[in-house]
């Protein structure tokens, strides 16, 4: 039993990662699926932390996917101090079974397949996250055709430091993409290698590269050699050829890789998806979530007469009916209730007036209207970093940040500068954030000035309100720059109705080889209190790690 809830039945797989197990919620009732993480009593105590952490890792990675095509994860549960990961459970089996079991798919199998995986790497890669392991032993077919992808179990997200030492390569050989199996940067592009050598095996039903060959051997092809091309030679042939490419930059986006496979998918309800099974599953070696082959007869009759579920037991706490009120007791709650009403209407009316400046009781002329500004909530130190997917050390920084913001962090692209991370802070409201931005190894292959010319070319309505340099101790001076842009909303109706005018007021800092960019962002008739209540307070204190 694992934390009072989740009973182990049996064991599914097993991996260099944990153990899976089929489990039983005995609080909801239901079949889930537990990952037990792999410790050996002769683990260093380092190395038992990096496992436990990248349990957690996988529950994080899942946790902030949520998307059809994702395995969902249901909890994180402790027993002995030990992470177990609980997620959804499944009547299917891995692709890499398929194959295995049944040869090589149809061409509208391999659709299916290939479009799910597809959907729940935008869904991934929207949310930071990389799979970097993406194969046919991790994408799970459920006999009605639905497809899962899995074991996000060394993803990680944008503003996580990688976890892998140096020379040390994750992934499975004959699905790693070159850039990852030569030590490069990791980015998004790893994982449409990793959806081509899936497809590729899916349709010519062997991996691209030998799977017994030593590690090493396969790697040196993987990096040095030629590019496998498959046997198949249908429609899916210039999918896996446009995914499976050396350079990153020129591989298939996967908008378009739907967009190909949506004109090869059956109709649903085809005779194609009872086919998604295996005659004899062998769940002792599966590394997925397997029970049995569903078998599903459409003229079986409806079970009618279901008892309801038992009686969860007991609440854990005690419930005292209200005591019975008279009569009069009533009468005198209705006349009380009626009194407040009234006396918080005109508290309210008289409360808003005297805060809007105005008289109490109406005057000729209408006031001027103040400029609206919602109240800045305290202050709170936060220590945050803007890693990048390839892992560049020294984006660690400390800036505070009002405590009730909501963060998230965004990894941006441009074809003339470097790549970046954005940390975003938002208000409750939506209006106002604070953006912290850092292009690693921006100097001296790149300029202040270019900056501002791409900051000026992807920013609607640019306006420049002033631009005031700034000692930063650098080679090049930083700058202070306050612009104004526009957000238009997009929507089929006149979108000039639904468009914003907000004004940023940045401080980009040449910091070493480093450029960060510091910036808050209001809307434009809160201009003046966002530059003295949010950026004169915030921007200030904002401190590189290990600078001084």
């Amino acid at each position: 039993m694992v934390a009072g809830r989740y009973r182990l039945r049996r064991q599914l797989g097993q991996g260099s990662m944990g153990t899976v197990w089929e489990a039983y919620d005995e609080f909801l009732r239901r079949p889930v699926a537990v990952k037990q993480v792999r410790l050996l009593a002769d683990d260093a105590l380092e190395e038992i932390e990096e496992l436990r952490e990248r349990t957690l890792r996988e529950a994080r990675a899942i946790a902030v996917v949520s998307h059809p095509n994702v395995i969902t994860l249901h909890d994180v549960a402790r027993e002995d101090d030990e992470p177990f990961v609980v997620m959804e459970f499944l009547e299917a089996t891995s692709l890499a079974e398929l194959i295995g079991g049944n040869g090589p798919l149809s061409t509208e199998q391999a659709a299916i397949v290939g479009h799910a995986v597809a959907a729940a790497l935008q869904a991934a890669h929207a949310a930071g996250i990389v799979h970097r392991d993406v194969k046919p032993g991790n994408v799970l077919v459920c006999p009605d055709g639905r497809v899962k992808l899995t074991d996000f179990g060394i993803a990680r997200n944008v503003s996580e430091r990688t976890l892998t030492q140096l020379g040390v390569m994750l992934g499975s050989p004959c699905y790693i993409a070159p850039e990852v199996a030569s030590g490069g940067a990791v980015t998004p592009q790893a994982d449409l290698w990793g959806l081509g050598a899936a497809l590729f095996a899916a349709v010519d039903g062997r991996a691209p590269y030998d799977p017994d060959a030593p590690v090493m051997e396969t790697v040196t092809k993987v990096v040095n050699g030629e590019v496998p091309v498959p046997d198949y030679d249908g429609p899916l042939r210039p999918v896996i050829l446009g995914l499976m490419v050396k350079d990153p930059a020129t591989r298939m986006p996967l908008r378009e890789v739907r967009e190909v496979l949506a004109g090869l998918l059956p109709k649903p309800g085809s005779p194609v998806y009872e086919s998604f099974r295996l005659d004899t599953p062998s769940p002792e070696n599966a590394r997925t979530v397997v029970t049995k082959p569903a078998s599903v007869s459409v003229d079986a009759p409806t079970e009618v007469g279901i008892p309801l579920a038992a009686a969860p037991g007991p609440l854990p706490f005690t419930v005292t009916p209200p005591p019975r009120r008279g009569p009069l007791a009533t009468v005198a709650l209705l006349a009380a209730a009626v009194l407040l009403f009234l006396a918080a209407t005109a508290g309210g009316f008289i409360l808003t007036r005297t805060i809007g400046g105005q008289q109490i009781l109406p005057q000729g002329a209408a006031p001027v209207s103040q400029q609206a500004s919602a109240p800045l909530r305290e202050l709170a130190p936060q220590t945050a970093d803007a890693a990048t997917l390839a892992g560049e050390q020294g984006g660690g920084f400390t800036i505070p940040i009002p405590d009730n913001w909501v963060k998230f962090v965004e990894q941006r692209t441009a074809k003339t500068l470097p790549n970046s991370t954005r940390v975003h802070w938002v208000s409750p409201d939506g209006t106002s954030e604070v953006v912290v931005e850092r292009f690693p190894n921006f100097y001296p292959t790149h300029g202040l000035e270019q900056y501002i010319r791409v900051l000026s070319t992807r920013t609607p309505g640019y306006r420049v309100v002033s631009n005031t340099s700034l000692n930063t101790g650098n080679p090049e001076m930083g700058v202070q720059l306050t612009y104004r842009a526009v957000d238009v909303a997009e929507t089929p109706a006149d979108s000039g109705a639904n468009s914003v005018s907000r004004t940023s007021i940045a401080n980009i800092l040449p910091t070493g080889k480093d450029l960060w960019v510091v910036s808050v962002t209001v809307p434009i008739e809160q201009e003046d209190t966002g530059r003295r209540g949010l950026f004169a307070r915030i921007v200030p204190e904002f401190r590189v790690l290990g600078r001084n």
